[in-house]
């Protein structure tokens, strides 16, 4: 008998994988996701702050605080799953990580508008790199019948930063001033980095190209300058030149990155994802909820301080009931919706945030009781966000292969965050122009929101897809 040889080179220097442990892996993933949605609610119960230290700045202008955050937020996703595959999901959560700690502290210490909202891009851009490689590691380290579970978990994460963010928001911003709601990130930051650096083993890439530059720049360029047309097209009149071309531009480039995704070795869009029918509706219903859901977190403390003289303490406090319904329905959906019927998860939970919409747009005018209109309406307004973000994320990921977990997150959080981006854009519009603002802000997420729910019923003729989407979706392995 022959013995066996001694190892090549190549198998003596292959690294051999190390599992991660599922849970803290998971508990790393949620952090950060906490983290960054965390930041998200606390800048929107702070805007009114925000207006009163900058009184020079149009409102239009003043939301890229927020808007800017979410357009690099969508902009960067998409190639950030990439770039996951490709540097390591675990060197890319470090290093993200580490980038958005240092952009908040810049942020928290801004001395202009023009600074912060700078400050806020970068805040963005890392957060785009964070959220995909932290879900990738989490999608890659659990077993695949405890993934709709872990996914609930995650998405609660979120549900619990929208439920503190507004009470923490105002405590601090009572205490000191907008500042700080920025500089909270710093200590929690660096602890999930040291914690992340210790707990996370490195693991092998599973792509080897880093996404197109171009593609990358071109799809920035196009929905950032889509969002500013739109945020200054109420302001400047929509047939003000830098108007139109802001919006022709941003069409245009978002056009050229889908171009050279179709045709570019390692696409700044994962176009071959969306061959997969359900990933693919779920990416619609996702865009069109951001829409919905940020034009409410965006609106919804505002309205209460604005019109009805709450603090800003009071109005995070007003906003947190259906905060934490949002966690619970995100953890009822992860662990007791079976995966056949998440397409109706998406479909009711959207429809109870459009109810809570219109229940505001009809008796915004007609009354100041919290317990009879803002309550119920929040309440509804939650338990939709919950239910409906976790189901689009466990459908999307059951079309998905292990290699291709962290560049399907970042498209489907794409789809999000650009839904969120315009919702913002919308609602500035709105807000400056003439008639009942409040309203139609209501109303507009309203109808997003039922637009997310017949993309929801859609995916019901595709379910139970998951392998004719795997095999859409890595047609082409790049």
């Amino acid at each position: 008998m022959s013995r066996p040889g001694p190892p090549t080179a190549s198998a003596a220097h292959r690294p051999t994988p190390v599992a991660a442990d599922p849970r803290r892996t998971l508990l790393l993933a949620a952090a950060v996701t906490f983290l960054a949605f965390l930041d998200a609610t606390v800048v929107n119960v702070a805007f009114p702050d925000l207006r009163r230290a900058f009184p020079e700045v149009s409102l239009p202008r003043l939301t890229w605080v927020v808007s800017s955050y979410a357009v690099l937020f969508a902009a960067l996703l998409a190639a950030a799953g990439r770039l996951a595959d490709t540097l390591g999901r675990r060197t890319l959560f470090l290093g993200s990580t580490l980038a958005f700690t240092l952009t908040s502290l810049a942020a928290s210490a801004a001395p202009t508008a023009e600074l912060l909202i700078v400050a806020r891009a970068l805040q963005g851009a890392a957060a785009a790199g964070m959220i995909p490689a932290a879900l990738g590691l989490v999608l890659a380290h659990t077993a695949p019948e405890r993934r709709a579970a872990a996914l609930g978990v995650w998405g609660a994460a979120g549900g619990l930063a929208a439920a503190v963010g507004p009470t923490v928001g105002g405590l601090l911003v009572e205490a000191w001033d907008w500042r700080a709601i920025f500089l909270i990130n710093v200590p929690l930051g660096l602890l999930v980095c040291w914690a992340a650096a210790r707990a996370v083993p490195r693991e092998p890439r599973t792509a080897s190209r880093l996404p197109d530059p171009v593609g990358t720049a071109a799809l920035a360029l196009g929905i950032g300058g889509v969002v500013a047309g739109l945020s200054q097209g109420e302001e400047r009149g929509w047939a003000d030149p830098a108007v139109v071309v802001l919006v022709a531009g941003g069409v245009l480039a978002s056009a050229t990155a889908l171009h050279r995704s179709r045709r570019h070795p390692a696409p700044a869009i994962d176009l071959d994802l969306w061959r997969a029918p359900v990933f693919a509706r779920a990416n619609a219903g996702s865009l069109l909820f951001g829409a919905a859901m940020y034009a409410w977190l965006l609106t919804g403390p505002s309205y209460l301080i604005a019109r009805w003289d709450y603090s800003v303490l009071e109005a995070g406090f007003g906003v947190t009931p259906g905060a934490l319904l949002a966690m619970a329905g995100a953890l009822v959906v992860g662990r007791r919706v079976p995966a056949r019927l998440q397409w109706a998860a998406v479909t009711v939970g959207s429809l109870l945030f459009a109810a809570g919409a219109l229940l505001l747009w009809g008796w915004a005018d007609a009354s100041t009781s919290y317990a009879q209109i803002f309550l119920p309406a929040g309440l509804l307004g939650g338990l939709g966000v919950g239910v409906t973000l976790t189901a689009l994320s466990t459908a999307a990921s059951a079309t998905l292969p292990p290699q291709r977990f962290a560049a399907g997150t970042g498209l489907l959080m794409t789809a999000r965050q650009l839904g969120g981006a315009l919702g913002i854009a919308a609602t500035a519009a709105v807000l400056t122009g003439a008639g009942d603002h409040w309203r139609g802000v209501f109303l507009l997420a309203a109808v997003a929101a039922l637009g997310a729910a017949a993309a929801g019923w859609s995916m019901r003729a595709g379910g139970g897809s998951g392998r004719a989407g795997r095999a859409g979706g890595v047609r082409r392995s790049r």
